[in-house]
């Protein structure tokens, strides 16, 4: 079993979409719970949450998960992440996987992947997961963040758009051409988290609003690798948090 990783789950309760969503009852728990218990069915050493809210860090004292209150200022995930290490004293090569605070369903599978990619490649600083797009839908949704590869496994750019791009997107045959959807799953080592905060964000960040492109845009490397078990939902929306509860309803998750 793993060990040598802990995991954060940052979490907010501020959302335009769906607000105070961490707390949305799924199956009789709130969705943070949800979350919390798959990271803890991982190979992690430790569980965190890091919130900015009280009410958020009340409820998971109840399931008896450990909390980190952090500051409300943060903009991204990885900031709140990176004031949990500091406060926590980690090690500068200490692997923290960030496991969205929105996605009741994630696999602990998953977490244990892209935490063992990174300690298998003692070069890089950063790994996240990918899955192959099948739906024409998907590939030109710029809800769903595409990613190309190169030869070592690495990214070259993520992007809302359809990459690589072609002119007719309904001929692509995704059977045969190779498309790839991010999943929003990833472990650093401690330093490049703490390096993060004080980039400003590229060009390509505040085109694309995805943060890993800071990553890259400061020469860092990416690991990629396909997932070894489907994302499923990320809840966003009340339309996604219908389709979950649906799930248990029928069920089809546990």
């Amino acid at each position: 079993m793993l060990t040598q990783f802990r995991v954060i789950i940052p979490s907010r309760y501020g959302s335009t979409r769906l607000p105070a969503k961490a707390l949305c009852d799924i199956n009789g728990k709130p969705m943070i719970q949800h979350v919390y218990e798959r990271a803890c069915e991982s190979g992690a050493a430790r569980v965190i949450v890091a919130t900015d809210d009280e009410r958020i860090a009340k409820v998971c004292v109840k399931f008896n998960a450990e909390v980190c209150l952090t500051s409300v200022e943060h903009l991204t995930g990885t900031d709140r992440l990176s004031e949990v290490t500091q406060k926590l004293n980690y090690a500068q090569d200490e692997i923290i996987v960030n496991a969205q605070g929105d996605q009741p369903l994630i696999s602990p599978e998953n977490i244990n992947q892209v935490a063992r990619n990174l300690m298998m490649n003692p070069q890089i600083n950063m790994s996240t997961l990918c899955e192959r797009i099948y739906d024409h839908q998907d590939l030109i949704n710029p809800s769903y963040v595409k990613v190309v590869i190169d030869k070592n496994n690495c990214a070259l750019y993520f992007s809302r758009s359809l990459i690589p791009y072609t002119k007719n997107s309904d001929e692509i045959n995704l059977h045969e051409q190779h498309y790839y959807k991010h999943m929003g799953l990833y472990a650093y080592r401690v330093n490049v988290i703490q390096q993060f905060v004080n980039w400003a964000p590229s060009e390509c960040e505040l085109s694309e609003s995805l943060e890993q492109l800071r990553f890259l845009s400061n020469g860092e490397k990416i690991h990629i690798d396909i997932a070894a078990k489907p994302a499923l939902f990320e809840i966003n929306t009340q339309e996604d948090l219908d389709k979950v509860r649906e799930l248990f309803r029928k069920k089809l998750v546990v």
